[in-house]
């Protein structure tokens, strides 16, 4: 043998096809650009914080750590997390909103959701190669960042993703683990970053029967509630723990990992990843809490406000003045309805871009 003939040819590609959507997924541009996505506090105002790029890093350890005890596929579960917000505006969910007004109220019923647009992402927005739009990923993938969160119909989505995806049928279950890391993972790193914040303490917390039952853990290791970054750190890594095990408990004996559910199972049948009925009362419980002492903090309502008067000035803008859309945008005028190409412009910028653009058109916001 040769020693050129020692190595791989470089026509034949040595990954499985769900390894090979995940790296074309990082390589993306869309990907990268959620470093400057918020999560719940913008970008700029700490280097601690999450954004949405950490926020998917963490989702895809989480899915990758079930999945693997499971016996599923890592790859398609860490494909799947990577790509799930990649259809994020900028100021997070408070960003989709506004662009959601703005389309409906000039008379676009469908409007602008996150999760689809993630999906328009990588089948369509992403331009990589000559002869078609998107990344060129599987199906499995594909199914798995349309049918994210449950009920998978919805009434904005075009007629031949309907018929192509079987909207009446659960994606794969590792798209269904994805959806509950996504969960496990936001929980805790909201309330880390709350408590970092110190719009939120651990005191705002006990409310929660689930916070309880953590903080005794980490008691239990001689650890106060003084030792402040320790102490964060120690309740998120039982928090996730307790959640990624008692996750792991209920689902296993549901799953049968010899099954291909992709487009086979019944949306009506139970989906089979989750937490037992107590648990999912106090996971319930405790995001209401969330909800109501971090996300409505008025520091974080006062910086998402602005961020969202940010948005309507953009798409106002770029609607009167489409000149000032980029080249690539500005040829899909002649084959996109132009609400449409502003909405996906506006949705493909980062925080600190679109605040910059912003301040360029209208002074400092």
């Amino acid at each position: 043998m040769q020693p050129h003939e020692r190595f791989y040819k470089i026509d034949t590609d040595f990954r499985s096809p769900y390894a090979r959507d995940r790296d074309r997924i990082i390589h993306s541009g869309s990907f990268r650009k959620l470093e400057y996505k918020t999560q719940v506090f913008l970008n700029h105002e700490g280097d601690f914080f999450r954004t949405r790029l950490t926020h998917s890093l963490e989702v895809s350890q989480i899915a990758r750590s079930i999945t693997s005890q499971l016996g599923l596929n890592e790859a398609l579960a860490e494909a799947i997390a990577l790509s799930h917000d990649l259809g994020h505006t900028p100021f997070g969910h408070v960003g989709g909103d506004a662009l959601d007004e703005c389309l409906k109220k000039e008379g676009h019923a469908n409007g602008f959701e996150h999760n689809f647009q993630s999906f328009r992402v990588v089948s369509k927005l992403e331009k990589r190669y000559k002869q078609f739009d998107g990344l060129n990923l599987t199906f499995a993938t594909l199914e798995g960042i349309l049918k994210h969160s449950y009920p998978y119909k919805k009434a904005f989505l075009p007629q031949e993703v309907c018929e192509h995806f079987a909207l009446d049928t659960h994606p794969s279950v590792e798209a269904m683990v994805v959806d509950r890391a996504d969960e496990i993972a936001y929980i805790s790193h909201d309330i880390d970053d709350g408590i970092h914040s110190g719009f939120i303490t651990f005191a705002d917390l006990k409310e929660s029967e689930l916070v309880c039952e953590i903080l005794d853990k980490v008691h239990k290791e001689g650890i106060i509630e003084s030792d402040d970054e320790m102490f964060r750190y120690r309740f998120s890594s039982h928090l996730i723990n307790h959640l990624v095990y008692s996750l792991l408990d209920y689902s296993m004996p549901n799953v049968d990992s010899t099954r291909i559910l992709s487009a086979t199972l019944e949306s009506k049948t139970p989906i089979p990843i989750g937490f037992d009925a107590a648990l999912e009362t106090k996971i319930k419980k405790l995001k209401k809490i969330l909800f109501a002492k971090l996300y409505q903090h008025k520091n974080i309502v006062r910086k998402m406000y602005a961020g969202k008067q940010a948005i309507k000035a953009l798409y106002q803008g770029l609607s009167e003045e489409e000149k000032m859309l980029p080249e690539f945008y500005k040829k899909q005028l002649h084959q996109r309805p132009k609400h449409r190409v502003i909405a996906d412009y506006i949705a493909s910028m980062s925080d600190r871009y679109a605040l910059s653009f912003y301040n360029e058109m209208f002074g400092k916001i």
